[in-house]
This record gives structure tokens, sequence and C-alpha cells, in this order.
């Protein structure tokens, strides 16, 4: 069996092989990055019976990780998305296609572009190779020593008893090596105890553990203490670096099912494998989506309307299912899935201490988030403090907030069709709670579910003292401080945003 490596590039993916018992990186080739890079290294993989990928991770002169190597773990979640069961390793690499260029020329041959980016993929796939075969020593050599002390404990053993034939008042086992292997003895209980988990016994309310990109180890294990999965994170620890000094965690939703004992061998396989499978299915909720959205997508997946508008009528919905993605297994129920990404707002809200933040800003929670579910249609990121702050001005000097998002989420309610309402015109005079053109203040309730940075907006909102915004025809975002300065930036900047069809 084989290992592929992987030097991920924008235009081209250089690959090597190296087989498990050889253990010599060879340069194969390369992938076009073309929209098919993903099919191609499916059948490479099939190809070669390759068993894992090692992909190399740029770091800068300093060790840090760079915008490159970005770059390359999206490809790998990607590839994860893409070729299910692919198991993933990372190598660091720094400079790699310069030092496949000296090899190249060093040989005194022609070569081309191509060639260098599988001499790095070679490089970085022999750097791991080594760097496994250093870690494995290392395991041996402790084995070793164990196994070296083992012996000579058995040897005191012996001697003590052949004084002990000679001298009765002698213990057969001096005390101290008595009281060492006792200890030795514990501990080894200890770990192997701490390893095998209990029998879950949750009916409804299993662990589901998310586990989110960048996260470190140490974040996983503290995730899987708190849901009781583990029972001991230092146990936990001394497994991974004894047995499993490579293993790399997927990101993804992680269920527990009832009935069923996770050994500690069992939980890093899942988060090895990743939470993708047969029996399981991926859900988004994507910031500035409206609950009609996400029904949409609901009955797309084959869920009927009656249980979607049971799950909705339970609880107001709205501006409150945080912008993630979740796993669930097949046949869960609407509510459940609703109640995951409620349950995620819930940790949001509290975690940045929102509710506080929000009673600084004259705002009761529920109003900061009516407030974030508009500044989220309304503006980038980038854009959301200051947009944030205009509104909040203008509900200080009761100027009506005038946004044409809520307009747009009023006519949604009454008139999605736009049967009635059949241009801007009249729809500005939708007689609507949600029309902040039409009435002031906020709107009687969330238009969309707000991501983190319009929830922070909204909290933290810029040191400005705007009262008018704009988007232009050219994606930039204008502020103005009077109606007329505004009203002549719309004639310069926004000649075909602005008579967009709400």
């Amino acid at each position: 069996m084989l290992v592929l490596g992987l030097d991920v590039g924008e235009k081209r993916i250089g690959v090597a092989k190296a087989d498990s018992s050889v253990k010599i990186a060879i340069p194969v080739g390369t992938i076009n990055v073309d929209g098919n890079e993903f099919q191609e290294i499916s059948r490479l993989i099939r190809l070669y019976n390759a068993y894992a990928i090692v992909l190399g991770l740029p770091r800068s002169n300093e060790g840090n990780e760079t915008a490159q190597s970005l770059y390359v773990r999206n490809f790998a979640k990607s590839l994860v998305e893409k070729v299910p069961g692919v198991r993933i390793s990372f190598q660091d690499e720094s400079l790699t296609s310069v030092e496949a260029e000296k090899r190249l020329k060093a040989r005194k041959k022609n070569y081309e572009k191509g060639e260098i980016d599988a001499e790095a993929a070679s490089i970085i796939l022999q750097d791991f190779i080594e760097n496994y075969r250093e870690k494995t020593e290392n395991t041996s050599k402790k084995t070793n020593l164990v196994e070296k002390t083992s012996q000579k404990v058995m040897l005191e053993s012996k001697k003590a008893t052949h004084h002990s034939k000679k001298l009765l008042k002698l213990l057969v086992i001096p005390p101290v090596f008595l009281f060492l292997l006792l200890i030795v003895l514990g501990g080894f209980l200890w770990y192997k105890n701490s390893l095998n988990g209990a029998t879950l016994n949750c009916s409804d309310d299993c662990p589901v553990i998310t586990v989110a990109d960048g996260d470190t180890t140490d974040i996983i294990i503290q995730k899987l203490s708190d849901s009781k999965l583990i029972g001991n994170e230092l146990a936990f620890k001394i497994f991974l670096k004894l047995e499993r000094g490579n293993a790399v965690f997927k990101s993804g939703t992680y269920h527990f099912e009832n009935g069923r004992a996770y050994s500690a061998g069992d939980i890093v396989d899942m988060l090895e494998t990743g939470s993708g499978g047969d029996n399981v299915f991926s859900f988004t909720v994507l910031p500035g989506e409206t609950i009609f959205d996400i029904q949409k997508k609901l009955l797309k997946l084959g869920y009927e309307q009656t249980e979607i508008d049971e799950a909705f009528a339970k609880q107001k919905y709205e501006g409150y299912l945080f912008g993630e993605t979740h796993e669930f297994y097949k046949g869960e129920s609407v509510e459940k899935i609703l109640s995951t990404f409620y349950s995620e707002m819930e940790r949001i809200i509290e975690e940045n201490n929102l509710e506080e933040k929000y009673q600084a800003q004259g705002l009761s929670l529920n109003e900061g988030i009516i407030l974030a579910s508009v500044v989220q249609k309304e503006a980038s990121s980038k854009d959301q403090p200051t947009v944030a702050q205009v509104f909040l001005s203008r509900l200080k000097y009761g100027i009506p907030m005038g946004s044409d998002v809520t307009v747009s989420y009023a006519l949604d309610v009454i008139d999605p069709e736009r049967k009635i309402y059949v241009d801007n015109q009249s729809a500005l005079t939708v007689d609507s709670c949600y029309n902040t053109r039409r009435y002031a203040g906020l709107p009687c309730g969330p238009i969309s579910s707000p991501s983190l940075s319009a929830l922070l907006a909204v909290a933290n909102p810029s040191d400005t003292s705007y009262l008018y915004f704009l988007t232009g025809d050219d994606g930039t975002m204008y502020y103005s401080n009077t109606e007329a300065e505004h009203n002549q930036k719309i004639r310069d900047y926004c000649k075909v945003l602005c008579d967009v069809a709400l």
C-alpha cells in the first residue's frame, strides 16, 4: 500500500508516492487545478491503492502559517468532502519549491515547471516519512526501556528470592521495589480504565461534538471531557501521544449514539475519519437567510410541508437560527434540526455577553438581534459597524430607519410572489410593521439570520456620526451627514442599484 504526497498550488498540484515498506518518496507528476482535480486525486488513490495523503502545509521562515496555508487547509476540507473516507495528514514545509528546483538543476538536465511541483511533493512526502519514522523509533525506544526496566525488576526479584533463603528475616521483595511495582501496576490500570468509555444512556439528549476549523487538540479534548465522553483528559492525551501520534482530526459535527460505549480509540477513529457517512447529512443556515429560505431547503431535503410548518409554529425562529453547518442522522426531525441552530445562537449570545452590550446601546437583547438582522442584509462585514452606527443614530433622533431590506422582508411576508406590489413605488407603501420606510423605530422582528460580525457590530458600533449610507454601483459604501449630500451621492454613485426591484 502507498502514501501519496501533494504539493498544492493554485494552478498545479505536484504528486509523489511512497511505498509503505520501501519508504522512499518518488515524484509522479502533476494535476492541473481546473475543476477536475478532486476526481483525478480520487483516481490516483484507486490506482495506487493509497491509504493516506500527505499535504504540504506552507510555513513562513518564522514558522507561522501563511495565506497559502489557509488555501491548503480549505483544499483539504474540500478533498474530504469530495473523496469520502480519505485520510489526510499535514507536513510543515517552507521553500520546498526552491529546494526542488535546486535538485533538478543539480541533475544537469532540462526540466519544466511541473517537474518542480512533483519534486516538491516528493520532498514533502519524504520529510513526513522521516518524521514518522523518528516518532516510531522513539516509541520503540520507550518500549525497549520499559522491557529493560521490567527485566531489571525481575532480576532484582530473583536476587531477593535467593537471598531470602539465606536470610529469613528479609522479605522476598524489598519494600521499595514492592512500592514501585504497586505504583506502576496502579498507573497502568488507571490508564487502561480511563480509555474504556462507559455505555451511553442518553435517550434523546446524546452528546453532539462540533469540531470547528482551527480547533486545537486541547480544545477538542476539552469538548469531549465536557460531554463526559472521556474519563480523563490526561489519559487521553497520553493515548494520543503514544499510540496515535499522527492523528489529524477533521472538522465537522459528531453525533454519539445511545447504548454504545466509545473507547478512546473509537473516538479518535471517528475524528480522523470525519463525521460524514451514508447515514448522515449536512444542513447549512447561511448568514442573511430568512426562515422562508430555510423552509425551502428543508423541502428540497424531502421533509413534508406539514412537519415543517408544525416545527416553525412552536417557536419564533426568525433571527435566532445562527448561520452554521451541522450534520444530522437521516430521519432527524425538523424540530431537532431547528433546535440545534437555536442552541448555537444561545451559545453565541452568552459567550459574547451580547445582552449586556446591547443594554449599553439602549437596546434589549431582542432589539439588538433585530437590528443585527437588518445590518446583516444591508452591509458586508467590514461596513457593518458603521451601518449599525447610522441606524442607532437615526433611532436615537427619532428618524425612520428607512431600510429597503425591511421593505423587501415585509413583501416576503405579505406578497412573496410580488403580484400586488409590482413596482418599488407601491412597495414602499406596504402596510407592515416591518416597513421602516413607513413606520419609525425598529421593525417588529428580525428579518434574517445575523452573522457574528453583524451581532458584534450592533454591540460595538463605529465611532462615527453619519445619518445616511448607500451602496454604490461599484460595491463601495458611501456615507453622508445630510440628506442633500446623500441625494447627491445617489445621483453620482447609485444609478443602477438604487432602482433594483424590491
